[in-house]
C-alpha cells in the first residue's frame, strides 16, 4: 500500500518538501506539532509514535484507522524532517486482567476459570498459542503486516517483567499522593474507597488484583495490601512485573517510559487523555502530541456498537474494495463524524481512483493535499479503471451478469484497450462488483413504471437510439439532456432520477450516456422497451 518517495527526482522531492512547510493537509499540520515540540533540535533517538491495542479482542476496522492515520502523520513528518529517525510502536496491553469472558469465544468454561489472570496467562481458547494474549497479539501483528505497516511491536507483559518500566514505576510510587489527587475526583464514592494506581499481581493465584493499598515504602519500592482470600498482609515490589498500573495511570507511565511523542485517540477518550496528560506532567515529562478523532456512525446515524453489531467489519470492506480505498476513507476529515456502512464503499473506491488519476497533473501544493499521496506515503501508483465501480454495479444490475467473463466482455467492447483477464486490479473490481451486487444491491432494487410524460420521453429516447447505433457516450448524454429539457423536467435531475428508478430500480445512478454506451445501444433500447412493456424493433 505504501509506495514512498523513492520514485521522485531530487528536484520534485525538494518542491514537495518546500510546499509541505505550509500545507494545510491535516497530516502536515500534525507533523508540524512535532517540530514545534523540539525547538532546540530532536533527540538522538528521534521521534516516537504510538498506537495502543487491547488484546482481549481481535483487531478491527478501528485498529486499522488509528494505525493508518498515525502512519500518515509519520510519513508527513519524514518529508518535513528528512534524516530524523522515527519509530511507530504498536503497544499491546496484554498484562491486563481478563475481567469478563467474551461470549463469542470457544471453551467458555476454560476461560471462566481464568478470570482476573493477565491475558498472557489466560489459556488460549483456540489452542494455537501459549495464551489468549499471545493468540490475539499474533493476530494483531498478522493484521498489521498484511497492510505493510512499518512498526515495532511491544508487549505490556514483556515491558513490565523485563524491568523496562521499573524506573518510571518507582516515579509513580514516589508521586502516589499527587496521582491520587488527580484520579479520585473522577471516581464515585465506592470506587474511591478502594482505588489505587497499582494493581498487585497475587504471588499465589497470579491474578491481577483490584484491592486497596494498606502501606507503601518508597525507599524499598514496595506496596502492601490485605490478601482478599486470607486477610494476610502481602508486600510486593512495584517493579519487575509484580504490579500493573490502572490503565489511565498506565497510559501516562508508558508515555514517559517509552518517550512517546505522538499518539492519537478516539473522541470517547478525551477525558482519559486529559487525565493521563496531567499524570505525565506529574512524572516530569511532556505529554505526547496528538488529536482526538471522531467515532464512526452506522447507516442510520447511530453510534457503532459491538453489542448491537451495527458496524462494518474490515473483512466486509476488503471483500469489495482494496485496502487503499479504506485508507482513503480514513484520511478524510478524521475529526468529523462519518457514517461507516456498506453503502459508502463504492463512492470511496471511485473517489480514491479519481484522486490517483488527478495526481500527475497537479502542482506540488495540490499533490500534498491529495488524499492518494497520504494513502501511499508518496506518489500513488498510476492506475485508472476503465469505468467507475458504481457504474459496474449498475451494469451488473441490468445485465444480470453473474460471472467475470460476461462483465468483462461489456467492458472490452466499451474500452477496447482494457484487458479484464490480464489486469488483476480490474479483475478484482469486476469480481467485487458482482459480489457486492449479489450481497447488497439486488435485494433493494425495485423498478417502477413510468408515468405518462416519462413514457413519452422514453419513447423518444428509444427512437433516437435506434437511429444512432454508433453514438458515443458524449453524444448519448447530450441527447438525454435535450429530451429532458423538451419534456419540461424541472429540475432536470428529476428526469435522470426517473431514468434510474424506471430502468435501474434505484434512486441514484450513473452518468446515463456512459451507461448506455457501456451496456450497448441495442441492449439499452431493449431495456427501455421492457420498461415500456414492449420490445423495440
Amino acid at each position: 500500500m505504501f509506495t514512498g518517495l523513492d520514485s521522485l527526482s531530487p528536484q520534485d522531492l525538494q518542491a514537495l518538501r518546500d510546499e509541505a512547510q505550509v500545507s494545510k493537509a491535516w497530516p502536515f499540520e500534525e507533523a508540524r506539532k512535532l517540530i514545534a515540540r523540539y525547538p532546540n533540535g530532536f533527540p538522538a533517538e528521534g521521534v516516537i509514535f504510538e498506537t495502543g491495542y487491547g488484546p482481549s479482542g481481535l483487531p478491527h476496522i478501528g485498529t486499522f484507522g488509528e494505525v493508518v492515520r498515525t502512519t500518515m502523520v509519520r510519513r508527513a513528518f519524514q518529508l518535513l524532517c528528512p534524516g530524523v529517525p522515527t519509530r511507530l510502536i504498536a503497544f499491546s496491553d496484554d498484562m491486563d486482567g481478563m475481567r469478563k469472558v467474551p461470549p463469542h469465544l470457544p471453551n467458555q468454561e476454560l476461560l471462566k476459570a481464568a478470570l482476573d489472570l493477565p491475558l498472557t496467562v489466560v489459556p488460549d481458547p483456540f489452542g494455537t498459542h501459549s495464551s489468549f494474549g499471545a493468540h490475539n497479539n499474533a493476530r494483531l501483528r498478522a493484521f498489521l503486516d498484511s497492510f505493510g505497516f512499518e512498526y515495532e511491536f511491544l508487549s505490556s507483559t514483556d515491558c513490565y517483567k523485563s524491568g523496562r518500566f521499573d524506573a518510571t514505576l518507582l516515579k509513580v510510587l514516589a508521586n502516589y499522593e499527587k496521582i491520587m489527587a488527580v484520579m479520585l475526583p473522577t471516581l464515585g464514592a465506592e470506587r474511591q474507597a478502594t482505588y489505587s494506581p497499582f494493581l498487585p499481581v497475587s504471588p499465589t493465584t497470579g491474578k491481577v488484583l483490584q484491592v486497596p493499598i494498606t502501606a507503601r515504602d518508597e525507599a524499598a519500592g514496595t506496596i502492601s495490601y490485605a490478601d482478599p482470600d486470607t486477610g494476610e498482609t502481602i508486600t510486593v515490589p512495584v517493579t519487575g512485573g509484580h504490579c500493573k498500573l490502572q490503565w489511565k495511570v498506565d497510559w501516562a507511565m508508558r508515555w514517559v517510559a517509552l518517550g512517546v511523542d505522538y499518539e492519537m485517540a478516539g473522541k470517547d477518550l478525551i477525558d482519559s487523555v486529559k487525565l493521563s496528560s496531567q499524570i505525565t506532567r506529574i512524572l516530569g515529562a511532556k505529554p505526547p502530541e496528538g488529536f482526538n478523532y471522531e467515532l464512526f456512525l452506522d447507516g442510520e446515524g447511530a453510534k457503532i456498537s459491538k453489542t448491537k453489531g451495527n458496524g462494518l467489519t474490515i473483512e466486509e470492506w476488503l471483500r469489495y474494495a482494496p485496502p487503499e480505498s479504506l485508507a482513503f476513507y480514513m484520511f478524510q476529515q478524521p475529526r468529523a463524524a462519518k457514517k461507516l456502512y456498506l453503502g459508502v464503499i463504492p463512492k470511496a473506491m471511485d473517489d480514491y481512483f479519481q484522486f490517483v488519476a488527478a495526481f500527475p497533473h497537479q502542482s506540488a501544493k495540490e499533490q500534498l493535499g491529495n488524499p492518494a499521496f497520504h494513502v501511499h506515503g508518496g506518489p500513488p501508483p498510476a492506475y485508472a479503471p476503465p469505468v467507475p465501480f458504481a457504474l459496474l454495479l449498475n451494469l451488473v444490475a441490468v445485465s444480470g451478469a453473474t460471472d467475470a467473463a460476461m462483465l468483462g466482455a461489456y467492458l472490452k467492447r466499451y474500452a477496447p484497450q482494457c484487458e479484464p483477464e490480464a489486469d488483476p486490479r480490474l479483475k478484482a473490481l469486476i469480481d467485487a462488483a458482482i459480489a457486492f451486487h449479489a450481497d447488497h444491491v439486488a435485494p433493494t432494487l425495485k423498478r417502477r413504471a413510468p408515468d405518462a410524460r416519462e413514457r413519452e420521453a422514453l419513447v423518444e429516447l428509444e427512437v433516437w437510439l435506434q437511429g444512432h447505433a454508433e453514438a458515443d457516450a458524449e453524444a448519448i448524454q447530450f441527447e438525454v439532456y435535450e429530451i429532458g429539457k423538451r419534456y419540461g423536467f424541472e429540475p432536470l435531475r428529476s428526469w435522470f432520477q426517473a431514468l434510474y428508478e424506471i430502468l435501474l430500480g434505484s434512486s441514484q445512478g450513473p452518468r446515463m450516456g456512459t451507461f448506455f454506451a457501456l451496456y450497448g445501444v441495442e441492449n439499452s433500447r431493449r431495456l427501455i422497451g421492457e420498461a415500456l412493456g414492449e420490445v423495440p424493433a
